[in-house]
């Protein structure tokens, strides 16, 4: 056997055992290397300003630490924790104010009426209340995991901002890629990452925000349930619906219709028609301007079905994988047009 064939052979066999010892962890891995993309300039401007790749890394770890996983984990925490603790009779007594309000509402809301009755005559309180409760019992199992996850990324993350530029040297001398090749797509994956991770903390803190503020002044835990809408506010179409909603109901159902309308009121006009359909657009468009400095452009419409499809198929983490896939897939499109035209040499 030549000795090329051999050592192809030892390669392939150490892949496939790589590839055993770290299944548990590529989705892990290749999260927290999409963040190291979407975050590459941030890290590169504390890399100058500290004159040291391991700060700019320590650093840049840190913020996203602080700005997205710390609320994450105060939230999934704290959830868990009221779920925990949640009163049965509570549930019931709120589903029973709800049933007696759709059955016979208000004259300004008779016309709903004829659309709910054959809704509620098949709601089962008992049943309902059961599936809270065991609702209640799956979040903190999911929590407990999401949070492990969470570090692990956090950790990787780093290790990914520390040694990214030796890993795509390494890779562009493996594929042999000219750098006008590879530039092309690193250029076009990094741009959109960055869009899409930046409108996500834009949407997250502004949205959230506004949220808090409105539930801090009728008495719940503001940053609470600001950091929930926050991330709620990132779900496509439902978006915030899945927070307000809920608050709105509850308030009902302890008489207290102000309130009720009060927080669906400004859910829908404040956070839903001022701020996601006219501030956040400008949000956006400055840090593109001032941060990211990019000139891809980029159709909303297939960042929107890549997110969607990302949720879907991924669950949480397909915001991120979703719009990564798709944009990876068309910088190397774009990449097949450019060498077929022979402008790529």
């Amino acid at each position: 056997m030549k000795p090329q064939y051999f050592l192809l052979l030892l390669f392939g066999s150490s892949m496939y055992w790589m590839y055993l010892l770290y299944k548990p962890f590529l989705l892990t891995f290749l999260i927290a290397a999409l963040l190291a993309i979407s975050t590459a300039k941030v890290q590169a401007y504390f890399t100058i300003l500290t004159k040291s790749r391991l700060l700019g890394a320590i650093i840049n770890t840190f913020l996203l630490a602080v700005l997205f996983f710390v609320p994450l984990g105060y939230f999934l925490t704290n959830l868990t924790l009221e779920l925990n603790h949640l009163d049965p009779t509570i549930i019931s007594k709120a589903i029973h104010t709800i049933k007696a309000f759709l059955i016979q509402p208000p004259q300004y809301l008779a016309f709903i009426k004829p659309y709910v009755g054959d809704i509620v005559s098949h709601i089962q309180l008992n049943n309902m209340a059961s599936r809270a409760l065991s609702l209640a019992g799956a979040v903190g199992v999911y929590s407990a995991g999401f949070l492990k996850n969470t570090f692990l990324i956090i950790i990787f993350y780093f290790f990914a901002q520390y040694y990214g530029e030796a890993i795509v040297k390494f890779t562009k001398k493996i594929i042999k890629f000219s750098d006008n090749e590879s530039g092309l797509i690193i250029y076009e994956l990094s741009s959109v990452m960055s869009t899409v991770f930046y409108s996500i903390l834009a949407t997250a803190i502004l949205e959230g925000a506004l949220f808090g503020i409105a539930v801090s002044y009728l008495g719940y835990n503001g940053l609470l349930y600001g950091i929930m809408y926050g991330f709620t506010s990132l779900i496509p179409v439902v978006g915030g619906v899945v927070m307000w909603l809920p608050f709105a109901l509850y308030e009902l159902s302890l008489g207290h219709t102000n309130e009720a309308v009060f927080i669906s009121v400004y859910s829908i006009i404040i956070i839903s028609v001022i701020a996601d359909t006219f501030i956040k657009p400008i949000i956006i468009k400055e840090i593109n301007t001032r941060l990211i400095r990019s000139n891809v452009e980029l159709n909303e419409l297939i960042i929107f079905f890549a997110i969607i499809a990302g949720l879907a198929s991924f669950g949480f983490w397909g915001m991120i994988l979703g719009p990564a896939i798709t944009s990876f897939f068309l910088a190397l499109i774009k990449l097949i047009e450019v060498k077929s035209n022979g402008i790529i040499e």
